[in-house]
């Protein structure tokens, strides 16, 4: 049987994280006076009840209530987007003042980065302000980024993030609102002029130097453009150099916890250090001394990375778990891991949305509770075997744990993964160590560029061993989608697998039969609401023309030559349509029912008849009958050239300029015409009659 008993944080923490999503999605639901008062309420109650010694179940509950207000209070605290100070409830700004607060971020045509607007001109004054914007400075003006602290004056005014405009496509302005980011500028050399460099941290401005001369001294020693990426990216979490043939090899390996610094790399830090300082555990004070080098080296190397969140949190994680150990506290880890968790809440609520601390916890856990009892499966005869089975066991514990979250964020699976993380993580362990000693010696020349060429040669074997994996055959189940209340019942059914193992109750075979019954269900309701429902979409992707047809998970996918050749936009924008309407087989271009005329095509499909202007010398037959017309590549100048048709309804598809959309849009208006442009309201969905 299960008791709560011994798991008091793991309680703390639960009740916490209860009143933190509470804040974040019903964040209107109480006010903060509200709150504040309740809090004080209980206190109050609290207190009387500890003083006349009343019954704990009662103090019980007052505590896990207290604990839920201050969750949904601190989120609204942390909630900057509240504050009227904030910036992006000034719709009048001319020029901004900003100083840089994150570090660099190179892409492919930009440099991006964070910064905090200080000051906003209306035309008439400079007011104070708050509030965090995105900036994207051109590389063809700046060739050098700014740095850490740097204070620019911008000319123009920064442009709100906009929800996702395609049906199932990233909500990228729901994401960065969890990091308080809700606008975003793009900057030309006119745009931006530096003032002056005054961090407001010195000590992260110097964190952000640290970190520069390392990437340096890895770009001196290592040779090769994927090498030197998986370098930067498994010794500082810098993943700008990161190629998306290299980022999908090692994602389809179930590799890719390595390309981020997390809590497997500062793990494997704190092994090397209780390994190294193992002779001083027996001494007097032992335990404290090496609890306290532990953590310093541990602080040290999130300062050498920038102190970026994840490695942040996982050091955090690792620093409760040494000091726990020296203070000879009597709890187990599921505690310790609470409580770090209870203090990384504390100080910043938003972290329970990041995908990178679920990931964190869940495969922690998972390693901590699943790995020894799987380990007791079978008990190798030799060293080498032992080893192997503790790897192997390690992956499956962490892979287990996680495989809801990673359905529902990477709609795929790793078919390879226990092969690929028995040389992955000895892989990872020797090159994070050889990394740390190049880093290390880089005073002394000779010296670290013998490790360099060691650590260059290590580091093309795991790419190789990683490609080649990928390479075998089914080594990717991709193309999955559920909702978030699937993952929710995958959990389930994994929770009620595991205690029917453990516990032989036959009341984890009923959750078990429940968690998979709803699950089926769901799947048969998603499926018969919406896959099987013939759609034709036309999708907003600025500068391209793309529609599709969706039927019985087959798709007919029309789009320009551009579009058709460029993976990543039709990754981004298409596919997660696709994802959701379990779409398997998809046919390009294909002329079966399309009918081809002077600057015209129409589609006849099933019961629906679309025409689609595409040039300027566009001919229409007399007589015409059709369901919706499609206008792109602004062919059409006037809507008296459209007097001839009669439509459902004109749409003005993305390949279209803002300037004629607005023109045509300002015509159709006066002439109490219905027309629908995708570039300022995103994707037009239309679902057919099954027939």
């Amino acid at each position: 049987m299960f008791f709560w008993t011994p798991y008091a944080f793991v309680r703390f923490v639960l009740f916490l994280i209860a009143g933190i999503l509470l804040g974040i999605y019903l964040p209107g639901l109480f006010s903060e006076q509200f709150v504040a008062a309740a809090l004080l309420v209980t206190g109050i109650a609290l207190s009387f009840l500890f003083y006349r010694s009343s019954s704990s179940n009662v103090s019980g509950i007052i505590v896990f209530l207290m604990l839920i207000l201050f969750g949904y209070l601190n989120t609204l605290y942390h909630t900057e987007s509240r504050n009227p100070d904030h910036f992006r409830f000034n719709d009048s700004i001319v020029q901004y003042q900003v100083v840089i607060s994150g570090y660099p971020e190179e892409k492919e045509r930009s440099w991006k980065s964070e910064a905090e607007v200080k000051f906003i001109n209306d035309g008439n004054s400079w007011k104070e302000v708050s509030g965090k914007v995105l900036l994207y400075f051109s590389r063809q003006d700046f060739q050098n980024p700014f740095r850490y602290g740097d204070q620019l004056l911008i000319r123009g005014a920064p442009q709100e993030l906009t929800p996702p405009y395609n049906p199932g496509e990233f909500d990228y302005q729901r994401y960065l609102s969890y990091r308080k980011i809700y606008n975003q500028h793009f900057l030309r050399a006119s745009s931006a002029h530096f003032i002056s460099n005054e961090p407001q941290w010195p000590m992260l401005a110097l964190s952000f130097r640290f970190r520069s001369w390392a990437q340096g001294v890895l770009k001196k020693y290592i040779s090769g453009d994927q090498e030197l990426a998986v370098a930067s990216a498994l010794i500082l979490g810098i993943k700008d150099g990161l190629d998306n043939e290299l980022v999908n090899a090692y994602s389809s390996s179930g590799a890719m916890h390595v390309l981020a610094v997390s809590g497997l790399h500062v793990g494997i830090i704190y092994m090397i250090i209780q390994f190294l300082l193992r002779p001083v555990h027996s001494r007097r004070h032992g335990k404290v001394i090496l609890a306290l080098v532990s953590i310093g080296l541990l602080w040290a190397y999130a300062f050498v990375t920038g102190l970026s969140p994840s490695v942040l949190r996982a050091v955090t994680m690792f620093s409760v778990i040494a000091g726990s150990r020296a203070l000879n506290y009597s709890t187990n880890i599921f505690n310790t891991l609470a409580f770090s968790a209870f203090v990384l809440l504390l100080w910043e609520p938003y972290m329970i949305m990041s995908v990178g601390f679920q990931l964190s916890y869940l495969a922690v856990i998972g390693i901590v509770y699943l790995q020894p009892r799987l380990y007791q499966l079978w008990v190798p005869r030799s060293r080498f075997l032992d080893q192997v089975w503790q790897i192997t066991c390690v992956s499956f514990a962490a892979q287990l744990a996680t495989c809801s979250l990673g359905l529902l964020y990477f709609h795929q699976f790793p078919v390879y993964f226990l092969v690929s993380n028995l040389f992955v993580i000895p892989g990872a362990l020797v090159a994070l160590c050889l990394g740390i000693v190049l880093l290390a010696v880089s005073f002394i020349p000779p010296l670290a560029a013998g490790v360099g060429w060691v650590f260059n040669g290590i580091l093309q074997l795991l790419n190789f061993l990683v490609i080649s994996v990928e390479k075998l055959p089914f080594s990717l189940i991709d193309n999955i989608h559920i909702t978030t209340f699937q993952s929710w019942l995958l959990m389930g059914i994994l929770i009620s697998c595991i205690g029917l193992f453990e516990y032989r109750k036959f009341a984890y075979v009923i959750s078990l039969s429940a968690f998979a019954l709803v699950f089926g269900l769901v799947q048969w309701y998603h499926y018969y609401s919406i896959t099987a429902q013939p759609k034709w979409v036309v999708y907003r992707v600025a500068g391209h023309n793309a529609m599709e047809w969706m039927d019985e998970l087959q798709s007919y996918f029309f789009t320009d030559s551009v579009l058709m050749n460029d993976r990543e936009r039709i990754r981004f924008h298409v596919r997660p349509n696709r994802l959701i309407h379990g779409v398997h087989n998809i046919i390009s271009n294909d002329s079966s029912f399309v009918f081809h005329q002077q600057g015209i095509r129409t589609f006849q499909w099933k019961s629906l008849r679309v025409l689609q202007i595409q040039e300027p010398t566009f001919s229409i037959p007399d007589n015409l009958q059709i369901d919706f017309l499609v206008i792109s590549n602004n062919a059409v100048k006037s809507m008296d050239n459209l007097s001839k048709l009669k439509a459902q309804l004109i749409i003005l598809d993305s390949s279209n300029s803002v300037y004629t959309c607005n023109r045509i849009l300002k015509e159709a208006e006066n002439r109490d015409i219905q027309v629908y442009s995708v570039l300022h309201n995103g994707a037009f969905v239309y679902r057919l009659k099954n027939t």
